[in-house]
């Protein structure tokens, strides 16, 4: 289902829109109403964060949803729910971006059945290294989930064409170097890479971290498969006075931003 919403998108002759949120923020019910919400304001694809007390990748914004939902007393449990959810009412890709030790930790075997059989379509592993990355690619491949690692700017060439080679789904493409948040100009560096990494791989490539508004998506759909953005997401819901509001936020820039992934066309 992945392969065919970022093959439709293509088709369209636009790229895919990409968002992230965490599970258990606000609150878990909070966090699935979040997702349907991204869904029914033009999100093709979502990915749920599991989170995480040390997340390395993640700037502020996220890490403070994190801490909330953490406190909340978030469990991969409500991870899986909201994916099972969030899949059930809209029939659309929903991925889990997590690091790898709470997977090490549940169980490969556990987490890839659970994850499948909840409609999920595969996971983000930000920090999983290629080469130590086979037990949980079998285990993915036997539940038809996809494994999508993150390419960097300073990714050479030779370790692009190791980390593509290993991954299904799509590519992502870290704009720059640093953490998650929003930036004033995504830049040239994420172009270059989407284009570098273009040459060792047919896999779409996404491309995630700064973009904040239809203005940016716009700018990165002109390059790139697929346009990824959570702090952007996240922030709105932290500065929502109210849990409705808060929907209403992220509805409205999920339409803004699916207007500028159509708008480079």
């Amino acid at each position: 289902m992945l392969s065919a919403t970022l093959a439709g998108a293509r088709a369209e002759g636009r790229s895919a829109l990409i968002a992230y949120l965490p599970a258990g923020f606000p609150t878990v019910d909070g966090g699935i109403d979040a997702v349907k919400a991204v869904f029914e304001g033009g999100a093709d694809v979502v990915e749920v964060g599991l989170p995480h007390s040390d997340p390395v990748l993640d700037g502020p914004v996220i890490q403070t949803a994190d801490d909330i939902a953490l406190r909340g007393g978030v469990r991969i449990a409500d991870v899986m729910r909201t994916v099972r959810e969030a899949f059930l009412a809209t029939g659309k890709p929903v991925l889990v971006m997590t690091y790898w030790n709470p997977i090490d930790r549940y169980g490969v075997e556990r987490f890839t059945a659970e994850l499948a059989e909840a409609g999920g379509a595969g996971c983000i592993l930000p920090d999983l290294p290629v080469q130590e990355s086979a037990p949980w690619r079998e285990n993915a491949d036997k539940h038809g989930l996809v494994t999508v690692f993150v390419v960097a700017p300073s990714s050479r060439d030779a370790r692009l064409a190791e980390i593509t080679a290993a991954g299904s789904g799509f590519v992502y493409a870290a704009s720059l170097m640093g953490v998650t948040g929003t930036r004033e100009s995504v830049g040239e560096q994420a172009q270059d890479l989407v284009r570098r990494t273009r040459t060792s791989t047919e896999l779409p490539v996404c491309v995630g971290l700064g973009v904040s508004n239809a203005r940016q998506a716009a700018e990165v759909a002109g390059f790139a498969d697929g346009v990824i953005v959570g702090s952007a997401f996240v922030k709105r819901m932290l500065d929502a006075e109210g849990p409705a509001e808060g929907l209403a936020a992220v509805r409205q820039l999920a339409a803004e931003l699916a207007e500028g992934v159509r708008s480079h066309r």
